[in-house]
């Protein structure tokens, strides 16, 4: 049996990296699952990739019209929710004095907006109000980092949405946790860094007090562990899988 038999996930964001390892081992564990990406060709790719136990739901979190077109697959498909992924999101690097109003929205209407319509429009789902949400965060929200300012300011948003939002869940059987990756050589690392990203996967490696840089199943891991029975008493936490790096 797996963690999962029966259980019905969303994951956001799933068609690579974090994302899409953790739908495969949620599918790995019993769960069926749903997953979303911007691009239809790479969520395509996706879903023949994780094989079985999956759908494919196009659309950006950013819209809410594309977050309804989700849930309303899900209901129609599964008819309930039982662990909500939330961990779709991006960044890009620009330095105080050429922070534009165009990357300040672009990056706080996903990482942010997003993320409260995403678990939002999700509640309703969850029958008889159990389950687990997990948002994305990252230790730039925990910490300073060179041109990083904007999507370290919005990570740090969605820990502090987190830590209300267990109170306005008090009395439910609904958990909702902080899951914060440090340096993962994922896809976006190559947009974000470009001919840079040798040289910052190097120091990465020197500043982390275990010598290396995480795996995406290392992420997947935490978020298994966090959806599931064996973390029934967590609740509002951020959990940095980092290395060690945030402690230093």
């Amino acid at each position: 049996m797996g963690k999962f038999d029966g259980k019905v996930a969303v994951v956001t964001g799933g068609t690579s990296g974090i994302g899409l390892a953790t739908a495969q081992q949620f599918v790995k564990e019993g769960a069926y699952v749903f997953i979303t990406g911007r691009r239809q060709n790479e969520l395509d790719e996706a879903v023949e990739l994780i094989g079985k136990n999956v759908t494919g739901v196009q659309g950006d979190i950013s819209k809410l019209e594309d977050l309804d077109k989700l849930y309303e697959t899900v209901k129609q498909e599964k008819g309930h929710l039982d662990i909500l992924f939330a961990n779709a999101g991006l960044g890009s690097l620009l330095p105080l004095g050429e922070i534009t109003e165009e990357h300040y929205y672009k990056t706080f209407d996903v990482n942010v907006k997003g993320t409260i319509f995403t678990v939002q429009k999700a509640l309703p789902l969850f029958p008889n109000k159990i389950g687990s949400i997990i948002l994305t965060g990252s230790t730039a929200g925990a910490m300073g980092n060179p041109a990083f300012s904007i999507y370290g300011a919005s990570k740090a948003a969605i820990r502090q949405l987190v830590r209300s939002w267990i109170l306005d869940l008090k009395g439910t059987e609904i958990r909702i946790n902080v899951l914060s990756p440090g340096t993962v050589h994922t896809p976006a690392y190559d947009d974000l860094f470009g001919s840079n990203l040798e040289s910052f996967l190097a120091y990465a490696k020197q500043v982390t007090p275990l010598g290396r840089i995480g795996e995406v199943e290392e992420i997947a891991n935490a978020a298994i562990f966090l959806a599931s029975k064996e973390s029934s008493y967590i609740n509002g936490i951020e959990l940095f899988v980092d290395g060690g790096v945030v402690q230093i």
